[in-house]
């Protein structure tokens, strides 16, 4: 297990296409699959290559994920030395509390960089939910002699049903460096896609950024790693899992609706590492004589009387008697009464569907209704 190695996850990721979903929230603090947030799978994943020292760098919307994180108790991270550490924005003279990249973020929190003992960084972004251990990919780094690794998975035109305008698509050498960079290309030949995860050595880190930032970039992948593509060594490590990547809310919807194979929770959830997330106490689902439910995955608290098929329902969720939903997912505390249909649709928090209510949506768009709102 790595022991000399402290994560750093990145937070503060802005895309427009996923609208309202991360108007109130960080993308890190969206829920995912019944109970987590995006969040847990790489606290989880670091947790369990037993690092012991995680720095979790917020921009805008953070209090949702503060109030998730808490002392990382959850996760075994609320310890006397090292632990969980959330670094907010603050401003000073070099910038105005907002980050513009991710080079911004840690210009911002070198502090903490300087701070930790150890000796390798684990970087990662907060959009994408997989789950591995970096004990191989470390050695991998380590043996290769080399500057900076890039987590990757290799995908196909054929099934990859992705946005293309977040994606980098790489191409390595024989020798296995980096040899081709593109960043949200219209049409690529190239199938080996970054997963937004590095390791690179501490002081490495902290020379780049210092470097990068004076010379005016801000984004770690656009400018730091396309600007020292034939200065640096920088290889890539294959992750041959499953990748789920939330770009947009209709990539948000796929990703949940793919969590409801069995084959994939049990890779995801039932292996031998598991994926950690804050404990809430409630009651179990109750399902009356005249529930119908099938394909689902239904949290604690849920009281369902109609009829729901291949959905997800979050904590709380109220399915009133000849509700039909299908194909919906449903976050915590949503009511839907007497009656009503749901068909292609993500209810944010605290949403109230009146009897009678109907909404349709289609797969490759599905109706968004905001948190809060009665309908």
């Amino acid at each position: 297990m790595i022991r000399d190695a402290f994560g750093l996850i990145f937070t503060g990721e802005q895309n427009v296409r996923l609208r309202e979903l991360v108007e109130l929230r960080a993308v890190g603090a969206l829920p995912i699959g019944g109970r987590y947030r995006i969040i847990d799978f790489p606290i989880s994943n670091m947790v369990n290559s037993e690092i012991r020292n995680v720095g979790v760098i917020t921009n805008r919307n953070y209090h949702s994920l503060m109030d998730h994180l808490g002392s990382g108790k959850s996760w075994d991270l609320s310890r006397k030395n090292d632990g969980l550490f959330i670094l907010t924005p603050y401003a000073n003279r070099e910038n105005l509390g907002i980050y513009r990249g991710w080079l911004d973020a840690m210009k911002g929190s070198m502090d903490y960089l300087r701070r930790a003992k150890q000796e390798y960084c684990i970087l990662s972004a907060s959009h994408s939910i997989f789950n591995m251990v970096f004990d191989d990919m470390m050695r991998y780094h380590i043996e290769s002699e080399a500057d900076i690794t890039i987590l990757y998975n290799k995908l196909s035109n054929e099934n990859y049903s992705g946005v293309r305008y977040e994606d980098v698509r790489m191409r390595f050498g024989r020798d296995g460096r980096l040899k081709q960079l593109e960043i949200n290309p219209e049409i690529s030949s190239l199938n080996l896609l970054c997963m937004d995860t590095f390791i690179i050595r501490k002081d490495t880190l902290i020379y780049l950024v210092e470097e990068s930032v004076a010379q005016g970039w801000h984004y770690f992948v656009d400018d730091l790693i396309r600007g020292n593509m034939n200065r640096l060594k920088i290889v890539g490590y294959e992750h041959k899992g499953y990748v789920g990547r939330m770009h947009s809310v209709e990539s948000y919807f796929d990703v949940n609706m793919e969590l409801l194979d069995a084959n994939l929770q049990k890779e995801l959830f039932q292996g031998s590492h598991r994926i950690y997330t804050k404990v809430k106490d409630e009651v179990p689902a109750k399902y009356t004589a005249d529930a119908t439910v099938s394909n689902c995955i239904v949290a604690n608290g849920c009281i369902i009387e109609g009829d729901v098929a291949n959905s997800v329902l979050f904590r709380g969720v109220y399915v009133g008697k000849g509700a039909v939903i299908r194909n919906s997912i449903l976050l915590p505390n949503t009511e839907v009464n007497n009656n009503a249909e749901l068909e292609y649709v993500i209810t944010d928090k605290n949403v109230s569907l009146r009897n009678r209510s109907r909404l349709v949506g289609d797969r490759s768009f599905p109706v968004f209704i905001r948190k809060g709102a009665t309908v």
